[in-house]
């Protein structure tokens, strides 16, 4: 007798309430933390294009430091070392409780947004490479292309969307945790230099008594606080890039409550993190990379020169066709399948608007390039191809949530007439009918 066929699992179907209720304020606070960023980032456009340049660079270029930690950086250092780390470390956390409670845990659920998640970071990597090698440039700059801004991509989502189904949001937001996972270790493992074994050995062994002070569970800030300081600055004095320590204590850090705990450690510090990182980190980070000069010779540097025409391409053409063509597979040879409510359609508009890539695309560009000129190329590189990318989004999601709203207002010309909601009518746009088609 045949054994009876596993359902394939649903990827963001119908999630438990406390999921629904983790991704619905995830969201919130990631939607107006990516206007808050939008805003920086024009602020630092303006500014480093006007008259009054000069005073915006002695700003990022002003040296402070702490003594009792051996640090002496500028202003751009500090947002992209430090206040950087807030932001990875909110990510860390998340990206724990995905693994251990989430959609993440299990195989069947994980295949669709890992396997999405990593063509969407390949085949930019490889776009890039291939545009170099045939313009005969640098490929250094491999990674650039990698990243997705999460709360970029989420404040478009929002101020253009009104009807478009909530799972769409939460595979954004879910693609985005694995998208950053790729971005850290590609951080941690290809853009160290000069590793110090000592501050380094002192790193881990930082990160090891912040795991048993969680073992046994030792409760106070002032525990922490002090020690993850020392982390981050042996982290940084060991040459690996400093935020990899925001993730490391980020997936240290409890997110499963005990019997005796209204929320866990991992609950409460990114409760109380994620508006730092949101409204603060991220921006002030932006304030001081986005500050490029877009002249007409640096405009023209795009299309001319290879690192930056690779850039562009990575994040426009690659991302595109890495997500797209990676949830597709997931979905055609995994037990994985896409959510009812979406249509193919809405998942080609998300990995186009994934293709916005600012804060950690800028910060790897500073990281793999170390001419001035180089940096400030790709900076522009990465503007314009974000903003491209978004354009593109804007188009496909309006004319996405011109069809849902259409439905949505069937639907309740159905209530109306019948006093009982058509539900059992309702299908998502993309199955019947030609309006769904793309």
């Amino acid at each position: 007798m045949r054994a009876p066929r596993r359902e394939r699992s649903v990827f963001l179907g119908l999630l438990p309430w406390p999921e629904q209720v983790r991704v619905a304020r995830a969201l919130r606070t990631e939607t107006v933390g990516g206007l808050v960023l939008l805003a920086a980032a024009v602020v630092a456009l303006v500014w480093a294009n006007t008259p009054w340049s000069g005073s915006y660079e002695d700003l990022r270029d002003a040296h402070f430091g702490i003594a009792a930690l051996g640090l002496d950086l500028s202003v751009g250092h500090w947002t992209a070392d430090g206040l950087l780390t807030v932001f990875f470390l909110v990510a860390g956390i998340e990206l724990k409780r995905e693994l251990v409670a989430g959609e993440l845990r299990t195989p069947a659920t994980a295949a669709l947004p890992v396997v999405a998640a990593l063509c969407g970071m390949v085949i930019p990597a490889g776009v890039y490479l291939a545009t170099v090698g045939l313009g005969g440039g640098s490929a250094q700059g491999w990674a650039v292309p990698m990243a997705t801004d999460i709360a970029f991509a989420l404040a478009v989502l929002a101020v253009l969307s009104t009807h478009l189904p909530s799972a769409l949001r939460a595979f954004l937001l879910t693609l985005a945790v694995v998208d950053d996972l790729g971005a850290i270790l590609v951080i941690a493992v290809f853009f160290t230099s000069d590793l110090n074994p000592a501050a380094l050995a002192g790193a881990v062994a930082g990160l090891v008594v912040f795991y048993l002070l969680q073992r046994f569970r030792v409760r106070g800030w002032w525990w922490y606080v002090p020690l993850g300081l020392v982390i981050w600055a042996l982290m940084y004095n060991g040459g690996v890039h400093a935020t990899v320590a925001g993730v490391a204590m980020g997936l240290i850090l409890r997110t499963v409550r005990d019997e005796d705990e209204d929320a866990s450690p991992g609950e409460r510090t990114e409760h109380l993190l994620r508006p730092v990182s949101a409204g603060v980190a991220v921006p002030l980070f932006a304030l001081f990379a986005a500050g490029v000069s877009v002249s007409g010779t640096a405009l023209g540097a795009v299309f001319t020169q290879p690192e930056p025409l690779g850039v562009v391409l990575g994040l426009v053409l690659g991302k595109t066709v890495g997500i797209f063509a990676g949830t597709y597979l997931a979905a055609r040879f995994t037990r994985a399948r896409l959510n009812p409510d979406l249509a193919w359609a809405d998942v080609f508009a998300l990995a186009v608007l994934a293709g916005i890539g600012f804060t950690v695309a800028l910060l790897i560009g500073e990281l793999a390039f170390t001419d001035p000129a180089d940096v400030e190329h790709v900076k522009v590189a990465v503007l314009l191809g974000s903003l491209i990318a978004a354009a593109l989004a804007a188009l496909l999601i309006k004319r996405r949530n011109g069809i849902y709203r259409r439905l949505w207002e069937a639907e309740n010309r159905d209530e109306d007439a019948d006093g009982i909601p058509d539900i059992y009518q309702r299908a998502a746009p993309g199955r019947d009918g030609a309006e769904g088609t793309g």
